[in-house]
Parts: structure tokens; sequence; C-alpha cells
């Protein structure tokens, strides 16, 4: 039989690529949205033809349940989450919602379905379940790099919500017997990453200055750290957590961290531009509470699951460059079909 996947969030970066790697595998992918109508992507119309959709909202419960009593996969990915880290401020209880107890609904929807209860660990084929956790838990770090067993400190609405989720699935896990495992994703970017994130928007400010539709690139706190790989290469890693016999928990990460400076440099440097010359630090762009360094340390992966990524930090910055100046060139001479992220730029 054709092994089947859920995945929530299945029209942000991580579901593009994960629904794409599935699919390649042989899998039949089942992408749940919120509504009727197929939805947009960022810098795509919409999800791979090949992912079928389905109706399902993290808020939810009900919808939840019948979507996977719909769908019966071997696997289910949460990828879903309000995942833009300086907006959770401003939208705390929603992302508390929606980041946080979507994923107890989740649990809650395969243990239902499942028909799992607290004398009842499930069987054989019952649903594995993956939960998109983040190097965001983190937060304030005690030590350096962070492992799987580092503490969490998170310092926002997003890193707390994640932080409950992390948890709520070590609890299921523990309580139920389920197979439920937590990636503890470092950042990991694409050319489909949302415009709002850093990485896109040096990406799309450096291809506008380049092609000359602008001037200047207004950033925050230039001396963040981040350990930034290819989300091409997790979406393999969150595969291979689900293929294994027993269910672990795993962090992703290059091990490498890289300043938003150097990200900076290394994109402008690509275009044959002096960042020093256009790049301007807008205080309001700060964050209330920073996490200054996040660096992973992947060597649990790297021993049991063979994982290690292959793109590297330049080949990374490179290719998101290239990709806007190909979408704003052809956006320029097509102005009636520029995706949205590029709107704003004339």
């Amino acid at each position: 039989m054709t092994k089947r996947a859920l995945i929530t969030g299945i029209t942000g970066q991580d579901g593009t690529y994960l629904a794409e790697h599935l699919l390649a595998a042989g899998y039949e992918v089942f992408g749940m949205i919120r509504g009727q109508a197929p939805p947009a992507t960022r810098g795509k119309k919409r999800p791979n033809p090949e992912v079928r959709l389905v109706s399902g909202d993290l808020l939810d419960q009900p919808s939840l349940i019948a979507s996977i009593e719909q769908v019966q996969p071997i696997e289910v990915y949460n990828l879903g989450a309000l995942s833009y880290v300086p907006i959770s401020w401003q939208q705390a209880a929603t992302t508390a919602e929606i980041t946080g107890m979507g994923v107890l609904r989740v649990l809650e929807a395969l243990r239902i379905v499942s028909g799992v209860t607290d004398s009842q660990a499930p069987g054989p084929g019952q649903p594995r379940f993956y939960q998109a956790s983040s190097s965001e838990m983190f937060g304030k770090t005690r030590e350096t790099p962070q492992n799987e067993l580092t503490p969490f400190h998170p310092r926002s609405p997003y890193g707390v919500a994640k932080t409950f989720g992390h948890y709520t699935v070590q609890n299921y896990r523990e309580s139920y017997g389920m197979f439920a495992v937590s990636g503890i994703l470092f950042n990991h970017e694409s050319p489909v990453r949302g415009a709002e994130f850093v990485t896109r928007k040096v990406s799309l400010g450096v291809a506008a200055i380049k092609l000359g539709l602008r001037d200047t690139l207004q950033l925050g706190n230039l001396d963040a750290e981040r350990d930034w790989g290819f989300a091409g290469d997790y979406v393999r890693g969150m595969a291979l957590m689900l293929a294994r016999d027993e269910p672990e928990d795993f962090v992703l990460g290059t091990g490498v961290t890289h300043s938003v400076k150097e990200l900076v440099a290394s994109a402008f440097a690509h275009v044959g531009l002096d960042w020093r010359e256009h790049v301007v630090v807008d205080p309001s762009l700060l964050r209330p509470a920073e996490v200054d360094q996040l660096c992973a340390d992947p060597a649990k992966a790297g021993e049991k699951l063979g994982w290690k990524p292959a793109v590297s930090f330049e080949e990374l910055v490179a290719m998101m460059v290239d990709s806007d100046l190909r979408l704003l060139w052809d956006s320029r001479h097509d102005l009636g079909t520029k995706a949205p992220e590029v709107a704003s730029l004339w």
C-alpha cells in the first residue's frame, strides 16, 4: 500500500520542501489547509499539485479529528505555527493557541482516532507524529553549542509556545507510548522563505538594490548570531526521525554560526556591492528581548540518523539572492503578476 503522510503548515517553507521530499520517496501526501480554496504560498501560486488538500484548523479539535480520520496517515508532520518571532509579542495569545495548544490538539486527535487510552499503548500501524520544535526554545542560552539536553530559556512568546509544544510531545510519548518526536531545528532558510524573515528580507533587499529599485536596506540587530542552514536539508532530517525504530528528539543544525552582519556582507558581495553603503540600522526593528547567539550541536543526529547538511552558508545566501534577482527581474517586466512580497518595492 502507498504510504500516506499528513502535513500541517503545507503552504509554508518547510511544508513545501517536505512535500517534495516525501512525494519523491513514493508517499501520498496530504496537506491541511484552513477553508475551501487552494491557498497561495510565498513565492509560489499553490502547493505541489500532487499534494491532496484537506480542511483542518489547529484551533479546532473536531476538524483535526476529521482530517486524520479522512486521510488515515501513517505519518503526521505538524509544521503549522504562527512562526514569525517579532509578531509573537503583538499576538501573544494567538501564538500560544496556534503554536502551543495546536500541538496538543493534533496529539489529542491522533490519540482519539487511534483509540489510545491511559492504559492502552498504541500497537503496530499507529500513526507516527513529528513536531517542529525550534532553537528559539533555548533563548537565553546557558551553554554553547546547544544539544538535546541543553535547558530551555525562551525569550519570546513564540519560544514559550514552542517549548509548551515540545514538552507536550514528550508527555504524550511517555504517557501513551505514542511514536511522537520533536525536531529542534535551528534556523533554516530558502528562496521560498517569507519576506518578513531576516534572511529573505536581506536577499530581496540586495536584489532590489542591485537592480536599481531601491537604495537602502533597513535592518535591526546586526550582531545577533544564528546557525543558518538550507531548509531542503532539514526536511530530510524530519523524515529520518520518523523512520527510526524508537522515538527520540533530535537537534538539527550546521554547528556553525554567522552574524546578521556576515549574512548581509555575503549577500551584497555576491552581487559585487559594499553593504556599508546601503544598510541602515533601524532601532524600531530590535526585539524587546533579543536572543544573541544560537549554535547547534548536531552530533546525535549525525551519529544516529546519519544526517548532515549538504548546502553551506555561502551557497545558501547565493541561492537566495539569485532567486530573488530572477523574481524581481521577472516581476519588473510583468507587473500584473508580481509576487506579493515584491509589491512593496514599487
